[in-house]
């Protein structure tokens, strides 16, 4: 699933949505992927550098606007490698409507309900911070955005995410204890609200406890479509204390959920990666790719990259300034 709201300097209303192909049942694939940086290459356009999961740094013969890259102008992961650059697919949305005392220039994430905005059904979710979610169905005719407002404040910084199992766009509360879901239908204007049970927490020690309570914590979700599971993500970050201030990742606890609100507290995901960035988040069997690690989760910012080892809690952080902090799902290999 890749996928990018554009705001013109010329028109700020208007948004286009760009499409390329993600997640396909294909088994020549490449590996995820995140966006280093674009290397300039003339007529305001750059190569892009990427990283692979398997550890491959590749500088691409794909070209892209370097306003993509330095103006933090696009949402989700529009800069996919695997996309055209010389005939890019887009379609375009209608304008954005602002809710009274809500905003629409500050974009948490994009999320959609399937692979390709083509589809007649599919639904297009964004989340802005505050407590407006618009959605619109873009293949249709005429569509226009059906504007929710959040009412419960804990849903008005967290990310949006769609539940292939509910049929639903979920979002997990600030501080882990609510999930709110929303869709079209039933659940337009009343969510349907799940309360969390944290189960086999772990002991601390002291130190670890005050660690985590001095951290800033962001909550996630992401499904697995090969597992059929669902895992609620805890990241715990921290501002550095030298040098110019950036937040680095301190811990990651990872809850497995079921359909009755329990989350259980799991060092093993098993084979799976879980990958968390700008974009929305994906889980990946590392089993299908050579090279991959299993039962971690990488993350991705705009000042670091992580990879935090859940069984052994091993951590690497990285500091740098990625201008497009985006984890690329797995592609097709074209033939």
């Amino acid at each position: 699933r890749s996928l990018r709201l554009v705001k013109p300097a010329t028109v700020r209303s208007s948004l286009l949505l760009s499409l390329s192909n993600g997640f396909s049942t294909s088994s020549l694939q490449t590996p995820p992927c995140s966006i280093l940086r674009a290397e300039p290459c003339g007529e305001d356009l750059g190569k892009l550098i990427i990283l692979t999961a398997t550890g491959e740094l590749n500088t691409l013969d794909k070209k892209v606007p370097l306003e993509l890259m330095n103006e933090m102008v696009t949402i989700g992961d529009d800069l996919n490698p695997a996309a055209s650059d010389l005939d890019p697919k887009r379609i375009p949305l209608p304008p954005l409507v602002t809710l009274p005392h809500c905003q629409t220039q500050v974009v948490t994430n994009v999320a959609m309900s399937s692979s390709s905005p083509e589809d007649e059904d599919c639904v297009v979710a964004v989340k802005f911070l505050g407590p407006q979610l618009s959605l619109c169905r873009p293949a249709q005719r005429n569509s226009e955005w059906t504007n929710i407002r959040i009412e419960n404040q804990c849903f008005y910084s967290s990310p949006v995410m769609f539940s292939k199992k509910d049929g639903m766009f979920r979002i997990p509360g600030s501080g882990g204890h609510l999930i709110g879901s929303w869709d079209l239908h039933k659940h337009k204007n009343k969510p349907k609200i799940q309360r969390l049970r944290f189960k086999n927490l772990p002991e601390l020690t002291k130190t670890k406890r005050e660690l985590l309570h001095s951290c800033c914590t962001s909550q996630h979700l992401v499904e697995s479509r090969t597992t059929d599971e669902t895992f609620f993500v805890k990241c715990y970050r921290k501002a550095t204390s030298s040098g110019v201030v950036k937040m680095k990742t301190k811990a990651v606890m990872v809850f497995k959920l079921d359909e009755e609100g329990n989350a259980v507290y799991t060092q093993d995901i098993g084979h799976l990666c879980i990958f968390l960035s700008k974009s929305e988040p994906f889980c990946v069997p590392a089993n299908s790719i050579s090279g991959m690690c299993p039962n971690i989760v990488e993350i991705l910012d705009v000042d670091e990259s992580a990879i935090v080892g859940l069984d052994e809690s091993s951590l690497f952080s990285y500091s740098y300034t990625f201008r497009a902090p985006y984890h690329i799902p797995p592609q097709n290999i074209l033939d």
